[in-house]
């Protein structure tokens, strides 16, 4: 570890982990009450165990954003961090924040929740993905506004790269996209053509500039590739994400009431959407080809890799299954739709996340390079069986989206809602047993912590001379 400031990125990176068990745990209880309705009620409702799932899914990836940052930036920008007493103190806030809120979520019935925050005063929730009371978006703001003030004068007092500044504009446009969360227009067409300003253009526009400035950084330091190759295919990765991401929106405003015209714009331009994640793998595969060290931190390397092509995959192919407008007719808001973002969510923002912590915890829990050869096979074993289980998870809810548009939707005589849910019950089924694989592989990547702990570094084979014809 080059600078002490970077040693405030461990704590994000712990919370991030822990409250990513939480949030497989309550997948889980959600996988369960599909196919057993009356399992925890009424303790845990599923609208509750829903709001907990996907929020817990969003507040701990932005502790793993922020965590990357942390790490990164005083690297990158060759200086100490601005204020680490102030990352300090913004880390306990919001770790604080997230957990009231989550607790709030849990022990007090959503109505009384909305009443007892002043929900009447400002009102914000009730949107999914946004449910967080009115004085718990006030504070992520405050907290946003914090991170970005010091990250902002840790790159301002030091050394200016590609990635940092890639990384500070995706986390600008994550910060202010956020503020249309507390615009809830009365009038529905506008309450959700506004709500995907946060939603969309935060997962498929300014947080993909996080990632390819993440994926950057962490191929850099693993490959030892020169700067300038990598930061020249940042630049094109991070162009198409924006212009494909931007306009994109669109797919999400087919039917809520928009001008026909979106329908057009909404298909085209989202059915390139995979072109920028697809460039991602390429760009990770070929700097992996291109390295000139053969780094220690194997299980890195495999999640940066596992993150180009499982985004593509989840983000690109399965994004583009039901993007155009005559296919989302049948398929909007069918299992096809929670098919493409668990693998989208997987493969593209939880597998970077847990690149830059596979890459930095070792160095910030005091190793030279990497963890000893025994918990990297640990953790190597944590992503097949974390990746595979996934990918399971995907076909099954894919199989359980086609018949369900079929039977419910495209069928000459379609048949309710509850009895299709009964036919397709066989694909939950299978879902919760993918979905408890992938529970003991995230077991398994907790667990590769703590072994070999007393072992020597792994050791790295040097490569193979390169004759001058091949150079």
């Amino acid at each position: 570890m080059q600078y002490k400031s970077q040693a405030v990125a461990k704590p994000y990176f712990i919370a991030a982990i822990g409250l990513f068990v939480g949030q497989i745990l309550f997948g889980l209880i959600l996988g369960l009450q599909y196919v057993v309705g009356d399992f925890l009620f009424p303790e845990i409702p599923f609208n509750v165990a829903r709001m907990v799932h996907t929020n817990l899914l969003i507040v701990w990836l932005l502790f793993g954003f922020m965590g990357a940052s942390y790490y990164l930036v005083p690297e990158e920008a060759e200086t100490e961090l601005h204020s680490p007493g102030l990352a300090i103190l913004m880390f306990w806030v919001f770790l604080v924040a997230g957990a009231l809120t989550v607790l709030g979520y849990l022990l007090v019935p959503y109505a009384s929740l909305a009443q007892m925050t002043g929900n009447h005063l400002w009102p914000t929730m009730g949107r999914e993905f946004l449910e967080q009371p009115t004085i718990t978006k006030i504070g992520i703001v405050v907290v946003a506004l914090a991170f970005l003030y010091n990250i902002g004068m840790t790159i301002l007092k030091g050394r200016k790269t590609v990635v940092s500044l890639v990384l500070l504009i995706g986390l600008v446009g994550l910060a202010v996209l956020f503020l249309f969360a507390f615009y809830n227009p009365e009038n529905l067409v506008k309450d959700k053509f506004y709500w995907w300003w946060v939603v969309h253009l935060w997962v498929e526009g300014v947080w993909e500039l996080i990632m390819g400035a993440i994926l950057a950084f962490v191929l850099i330091k693993l490959t030892g590739v020169d700067r300038e190759v990598i930061e020249k295919w940042l630049y094109v990765i991070i162009a198409m994400a924006l212009i494909t991401g931007i306009i994109g929106t669109g797919h999400h405003y087919f039917w809520i009431g928009t001008p026909e015209y979106w329908q057009w714009w909404g298909s085209i331009f989202s059915a390139l959407e995979p072109l920028p994640f697809f460039m991602m793998t390429v760009f990770a595969f070929n700097m992996v080809n291109r390295r000139r060290r053969n780094h220690p931190n194997k299980a890195a390397m495999l999640w940066a890799l596992g993150t180009g092509v499982m985004a593509f995959l989840g983000a690109g192919v399965w994004g583009f299954l039901h993007t155009l407008a005559p296919v989302n007719y049948y398929t909007h808001g069918s299992q096809i739709t929670a098919a493409h973002g668990h693998m989208a969510f997987y493969g593209a923002y939880v597998m970077i996340v847990l690149t830059i912590i596979s890459y930095a915890m070792p160095l910030l829990r005091g190793r030279e390079t990497a963890n000893s050869n025994r918990s990297q096979v640990v953790e190597m074993w944590s992503f097949w069986l974390m990746t595979v289980s996934m990918v399971f998870i995907t076909l099954f809810l894919t199989g359980a989206g086609i018949l369900q548009v079929w039977l419910q939707r495209y069928s000459s005589d379609p048949l309710p809602f509850m009895v299709v849910q009964e036919k397709i019950e066989l694909f939950y089924w299978m879902r919760e047993v993918a979905g408890v694989v992938f529970f003991i592989g995230l077991i398994l990547y907790v667990a590769h912590f703590f072994v070999g702990q007393r072992e020597p570094d792994a050791s790295a084979k040097p490569l193979p001379a390169v004759t001058p014809a091949e150079a």
